[in-house]
């Protein structure tokens, strides 16, 4: 379609049933439609007046299984309503042109994809992994201009290069496959873009919760043939939010602490002579605790029976929603929460006791929210963010305190939307 009727028919409200549908929050149809607009007409402005298609691929949201993945184990993660668009057409001349809001634009030769240490940790390095993926599958690719716009939060836990590598994948999906590449195949090119061109060793988790959509349980006791399931959850018929609140702490000086999360439950499924947890049960260590306690510490003994506990947790999460006993779902996220803070211990550092900004959001939520929600740390852990499943009449007031202590905006109140990486129009 072309950019002026497109714009037209945005502006008169025409597309409002469509937006409605992928983003959930009627309140924020207005802000969607100037959203779409401004990044038509910033299209417009590089690329020309022309005909497009629009990609939308969305932020994810860890739900349950923190700190499972890199032990093979289970985790429930969601797509949420805030994502990164993309206005494309389709260019003959061989090469990918990507503008993305405020960045310089990106230029790639689809004859030249090869990787380069200079280009790691950067935009053309996301974006030629993600080709090569397609090229490595045998999938076709070609030429294209888009101006990209995201609102996923970036440093809050909610995966924006995981939505930009899914959306690229996506539009060349659509562009030159007639969609046909999977949101799985898809997620497992975005995962080899970032680990091999951008160089970043991350899991398949973010990837894949941004391309299913909804709701989705991953279990990775084969790491490179997950099984994967959507599960088909309307959060809106239960009356809940999904908040998200940065807490503002600082993430310098952590890669001890976030390392050595892994490491010292490696340690445990080593004694066992084991590479993972997941092939250690709890009868093993109990077996053997004092040993371990002895051998390798307490800590390392707690981490690892948490994650055996939340592994099984994941289980009861995914079944409490497929029964529509939404209850005991949130029973298991507040146990999860419980978990991470008294037993993984990824609340805040003991390099750092005196900052607890994690700590303070979960009391404060725990004190406003009541009976009307519940919280949990969000993601890696240490300092960020916190997440908090709470009832729709309720959001403000926990939105204003969770404000008031962490600054203004530090609070988001998300709904979890069910598509992951599509055609928008």
């Amino acid at each position: 379609m072309h950019t002026e009727l497109l714009i037209e028919k945005i502006q008169k409200g025409e597309m409002d049933d469509r937006l409605l549908d992928i983003y959930v929050d009627e309140s924020r149809l207005d802000y969607q439609r100037k959203r779409y607009v401004n990044a038509m007409k910033q299209f417009e402005t590089y690329y020309g007046s022309d005909d497009v298609m629009v990609f939308s691929a969305p932020g994810r949201s860890e739900v349950g299984g923190n700190h499972t993945d890199h032990q093979h184990g289970e985790v429930l993660a969601a797509s949420i309503n805030l994502d990164t668009i993309g206005i494309v057409k389709v260019t003959s001349d061989n090469k990918i042109r990507v503008k993305s809001d405020e960045y310089d634009e990106v230029v790639i030769s689809l004859e030249d994809i090869t990787i380069k240490p200079e280009e790691r940790e950067t935009t053309t390095a996301l974006i030629k992994g993600v080709v090569a993926g397609f090229v490595e599958r045998e999938f076709a690719v070609g030429g294209l201009c888009a101006y990209i716009t995201s609102d996923v939060l970036i440093g809050a836990g909610l995966s924006s290069s995981a939505a930009f590598e899914t959306l690229i994948g996506t539009i060349l999906s659509g562009l030159y496959n007639d969609m046909t590449v999977t949101a799985t195949e898809i997620a497992i090119i975005g995962q080899y873009a970032e680990n091999t061109y951008f160089g970043k060793p991350c899991g398949l988790m973010d990837q894949m919760a941004c391309s299913v959509g909804n709701l989705v349980h991953i279990d990775f006791e084969n790491p490179k043939k997950p099984k994967v399931e959507k599960i088909d959850v309307d959060m809106e018929a239960y009356g809940y939010s999904l908040c998200i609140t940065d807490t503002k702490g600082s993430h310098a000086d952590l890669t001890e602490d976030y390392a050595a999360v892994p490491n010292e439950m490696k340690l445990v499924a080593n004694y066992f002579q084991k590479e993972v947890l997941r092939d250690v049960s709890v009868n093993d260590i109990f077996e053997k605790i004092n040993n371990l306690r002895e051998l390798l510490g307490d800590r390392c003994v707690l981490r690892a029976l948490h994650f055996m506990n939340e592994n099984e947790r994941v289980k009861k999460e995914v079944a409490a929603l497929e029964q529509g006993n939404f209850e005991v779902f949130l029973q298991q996220i507040k146990a999860s929460g419980d978990s991470s803070f008294k037993y993984l211990q990824n609340v805040y550092s003991n390099n750092n006791v005196k900052n607890q900004n994690i700590a303070v959001a979960l009391m404060i939520s725990d004190m406003v929210l009541n009976e009307k929600g519940v919280s949990r740390v969000h993601g890696g852990g240490f300092a960020g963010t916190i997440q908090a499943f709470v009832k729709n009449e309720s959001v403000p007031a926990y939105k204003k305190q969770m404000n008031q202590f962490f600054g203004e905006g530090a609070c988001n109140d998300l709904k979890i939307r069910k598509y992951g990486g599509i055609k928008v129009i």
